[in-house]
């Protein structure tokens, strides 16, 4: 079992900065990939970044050179750095992580981005 914890989201105008953090606990030593995912009002959940075990990151084309995941292996923690926000990264955000044939998801963080 893994348990995800999420914490950093609330309200920013647009153009403004939120991380975002992902702390682990549990079989941690058995995840692969970490992600963040982000679910707006009447849309699926899509993917916004990963990072994997070995530190190869990618990120969705919307928040390219905007967002920038890591993590801190010491602390089990994943970020989510957001910069330049918009008002269309209006969502819920949701903690990822993958192991071989299971996967985890936190409770979610909202973040509001007021235009």
């Amino acid at each position: 079992q893994v348990q995800l914890v999420e914490s950093g989201g609330g309200l920013v105008q647009a153009g403004g900065s939120l991380r975002l953090s992902c702390v682990a606990s549990g079989r941690i030593f058995s995840i692969n990939v970490r992600g963040w995912y982000r679910q707006a009002p009447g849309k699926q959940r899509e993917l916004v970044a990963t990072i994997t075990s070995g530190g190869s990151t990618n990120y969705a084309d919307s928040v390219k050179g905007r967002f920038t995941i890591s993590r801190d292996n010491a602390k089990n923690t994943v970020y989510l750095q957001m910069n330049s926000l918009k008002p269309e990264d209006t969502a819920v955000y949701y903690c990822n992580a993958r192991l071989v044939g299971l996967e985890y998801w936190g409770q979610g963080t909202q973040v509001t981005v007021s235009s």
